[in-house]
């Protein structure tokens, strides 16, 4: 392995991790606005005019459900409130209190915005069918208020004559002239969202769409993350409706009502809702989509809805999901990087204990899965936990990392109190662990999934992307994935994913590694494999506390055994006095292990 790494392999590594997917860059969306935008170099017709000026907004608004569904994985059902909310702060903001246009749409935007962290924050520990519901009744809350207080909004009359802006030296009033100003924002809101996924905060938000409880323990804040992606949501729908409002001249409440919500997310969903092209597609499709079948007569309607339901029945993943998978390319990423830093090989191991747990309590109700659990793992040590079935040593790494509270106890990394932590928060103090059960983020790249890991908050290199980068690969360098790197981690092997779950683990520089059964459901070659990997981080000096049933692999690394049963602590010492204790070979071994290491 290379222990040097020029500024230039680096650079290649971000550009291709980056373009993996999307080879020869959106074609389709641009050739789509390439179609929008000819409207604007030549005479057209008012009615085409307006049509694309539809499709224009609706894209930016289609956009938000990109961020908060596609790549957050939070349902939303009411994109058409922010839309309108959006569209009334434009409308009511020209011409009842005679403000500037824009000045009007950044009123209007807020407020949509405002309401967005609202709704994030009333919805931060729901999810699925139970959100939906809490979005459902939002926008119908707003199309109540919109239709209802007159004084305010005109009631279902609307607001009427509404204004286009003017800029110094260039009028907006005429219809061409405005739909260049929407086709020029909807393109710099799908560079925003398409940049967006390819940052922190986008890897961030797929992980919590993937998997909340591994994204915790990566050291994201899950529920900001939720609140970022509603907040981003609405400001684009806030957006969108503003740029409506004046395409149209005229808004009402039922233009912003559940159908038309229900509308942005079959334009989100035909296209591709994890990108914010298939939004572009999607949306430009469903509103040409009835002009061109209007030929049809009475029957276009139905020919409208068999097609739609066909391509949503037939391409899960939309237009645009449909087209990228077919493009991407598991293309390996070339040069060198720095060999894989870890935090504690510097150091030696010493009788100074990394983790302190004392008097460690966790109950359900009247079980008592933890009851008084005593446990100091020193630095530089591999503590091995073991135990039969049932006798709390995950419910310990669970407690131990966040994921529960403790009944009672204490928890303290590096003499640092973490009792009452949440999971981010350990992570970010350089606790990191993998699980019994692989979570991995599977809508995601191997790459993508370690460079999470070393982006955790506190990590030394985290705001640097193209240190980040290079971590990461080191970190596949280290498990052996490199040539991994640029495949969807899915299509992996079991075993490769657990790989990929150590891996992000390192990429984070911890001070101590927690792997919950890591040779579980591997086969014999698998598990000689990881015994090395093991040995080689211990090596390094790297505090590790592993729980595994696998007798063979915990004597091979471990320098120290706790033994657990019925959540408690029956044993604890080094390997040979563990394995010939009597009580620990009644409640778990079965037989003597006299060939235990010293």
């Amino acid at each position: 392995m290379s222990t040097t790494a020029p500024a230039s392999s680096v650079s290649s590594a971000i550009v291709a991790s980056a373009a993996n997917g999307w080879r020869g860059l959106p074609v389709l969306a641009l050739a789509i606005v390439a179609v929008l935008a000819a409207s604007t170099l030549a005479p057209t017709s008012g009615y085409i005019l307006n049509i694309v000026m539809q499709a224009a907004t609706y894209a930016i608004g289609v956009a938000g459900l990109v961020v908060v569904l596609g790549y957050c994985g939070q349902i939303s059902l009411a994109q058409a409130a922010f839309f309108g909310l959006g569209a009334y702060g434009v409308g009511l903001g020209t011409t009842d209190f005679h403000l500037p246009f824009f000045v009007s749409l950044l009123l209007g935007v807020a407020v949509a915005t405002g309401f967005g962290i609202a709704l994030g924050l009333a919805s931060l520990r729901l999810g699925g069918h139970y959100l939906a519901m809490v979005t459902i009744s939002f926008q119908q809350i707003v199309t109540l208020v919109l239709t209802n207080w007159i004084g305010l909004t005109h009631g279902p009359d609307g607001v009427k004559s509404i204004p286009r802006p003017s800029l110094p030296g260039l009028e907006l009033d005429r219809g061409d002239r405005y739909l260049a100003l929407c086709l020029v924002a909807l393109m710099a809101v799908t560079w925003y969202a398409w940049r967006l996924k390819t940052t922190r905060l986008g890897r961030a938000m797929q992980a919590v769409r993937d998997n909340e409880i591994a994204a915790s323990t990566c050291g994201i804040d899950v529920f900001r993350t939720k609140v970022l992606a509603f907040a981003i949501s609405a400001l684009l729908g806030g957006l969108g409706g503003g740029l409506f409002a004046g395409a149209f001249s005229y808004i009402s409440p039922d233009q912003f009502a559940f159908g038309e919500s229900i509308v942005l997310l079959t334009m989100a969903l035909l296209g591709g809702v994890q990108s914010p092209f298939g939004a572009l597609l999607g949306t430009t499709l469903l509103v040409l989509l009835p002009e061109w079948l209007r030929f049809l007569r009475n029957i276009y309607l139905a020919v409208y809805g068999a097609a739609v339901i066909l391509i949503m029945v037939f391409l899960p993943d939309g237009l645009w999901g449909f087209v990228a998978n077919r493009l991407r390319r598991a293309t390996p990423i070339e040069g060198t990087v720095p060999p894989l830093p870890l935090l504690s090989q510097t150091g030696t191991a010493s009788s100074e204990a990394a983790l302190a747990i004392t008097g460690l309590a966790k109950h359900f109700g009247g079980l008592k899965a933890l009851d008084g659990v005593d446990l100091s793992v020193r630095r530089g040590a591999v503590h091995a936990l073991i135990g039969p079935n049932g006798s709390g040593k995950t419910t310990f790494i669970n407690v131990a990392t966040g994921l529960y509270r403790p009944t009672a106890g204490t928890i303290r990394l590096a003499g640092q109190d973490l009792t009452t932590a949440p999971a981010h928060e350990r992570t970010r103090r350089g606790l990191a662990r993998t699980f019994q059960n692989i979570r991995v983020f599977r809508g995601m790249t191997v790459l993508e999934n370690v460079m999470i890991g070393a982006e955790r908050p506190g990590n030394d290199i985290a705001e640097q992307p193209a240190l980040v980068v290079s971590r990461a690969l080191a970190a596949l360098d280290f498990v052996g994935l490199r040539a991994d790197a640029n495949r969807l981690v899915g299509t992996l092997s079991y075993g490769h994913q657990r790989y990929v779950e150590i891996a992000r683990a390192l990429a984070g520089n911890p001070h101590i590694l927690l792997l919950d059964e890591p040779a579980a459901g591997l086969n014999m070659t698998e598990k000689h494999e990881l015994g090395l990997l093991l040995r080689r981080l211990k090596g390094h000096g790297l505090t590790i506390l592993i729980v595994d049933h696998d007798m063979n692999l915990v004597e091979q690394v471990a320098d120290h055994i706790t033994v657990l049963n019925f959540g408690r602590r029956i044993a604890d010492g080094t390997p040979r006095e563990v394995l010939t204790d009597p009580d620990v070979i009644a409640a778990y071994l079965g037989e003597p292990r006299e060939h235990a290491l010293a």
